[in-house]
């Protein structure tokens, strides 16, 4: 019998970020046309605007989704875990984001060192959320003590992808020697 091993555990989301679940939700993640699949690499250039998340369940559930960096500023000194670069809450299940209310706006990753991971953790609400406090900063966020918080228990979905910046394109002129 073939193994399968996850990469939400080879990309070490699930202990860096969250704690085992089990997946109850399809969701997938478009940007610039493109479905992501856990743990591919995107450029910074493709990620500027927020993507399409669609995900599945009934139209009287509600959904929050959490998309963190876990390795800000750097992943070899991520004294910033974990970076919020969004919030949706109140997403209608069987939709998209487009029909949840926008707690923290989005954030395009802009990794300056290393490689980046950038999760998307989907929770369902048991009832709306109507009063969400306000983050003092983006930085330092627990996706653990979110749910606790907020009472979401365990993610129903989660995705990520690596990220790392992008050379800048150079105008190199050659001198021409005589």
């Amino acid at each position: 019998m073939a193994r399968v091993i996850d990469p939400l555990v080879i990309g070490k989301v699930i202990w860096d970020v969250l704690d085992v679940f089990v997946p109850k939700i399809d969701m997938s993640v478009t940007y610039a046309g493109k479905d992501i699949i856990t743990g591919c690499d995107l450029k910074p250039s493709i990620i500027a605007d927020p993507p399409i998340i669609k995900i599945s369940g009934k139209c009287n559930e509600l959904f929050t989704l959490v998309m963190i960096d876990p390795d800000s500023p750097s992943p070899c000194h991520f004294n910033m875990r974990e970076f919020v670069h969004w919030i949706v809450v109140n997403i209608p299940g069987g939709g998209d984001l487009t029909k949840g209310e926008e707690m923290v706006p989005y954030l395009a990753p802009k990794p300056q060192v290393g490689i980046h991971r950038f999760v998307f953790v989907l929770f369902q609400q048991k009832g709306p959320l109507h009063s969400i406090s306000e983050l003092s900063s983006r930085a330092n966020f627990k996706t653990r003590d979110y749910s606790r918080v907020h009472d979401l228990g365990p993610p129903v979905a989660a995705a990520f992808f690596n990220c790392r910046r992008e050379p800048h394109g150079r105008n190199l002129k050659v001198k021409a020697t005589r």
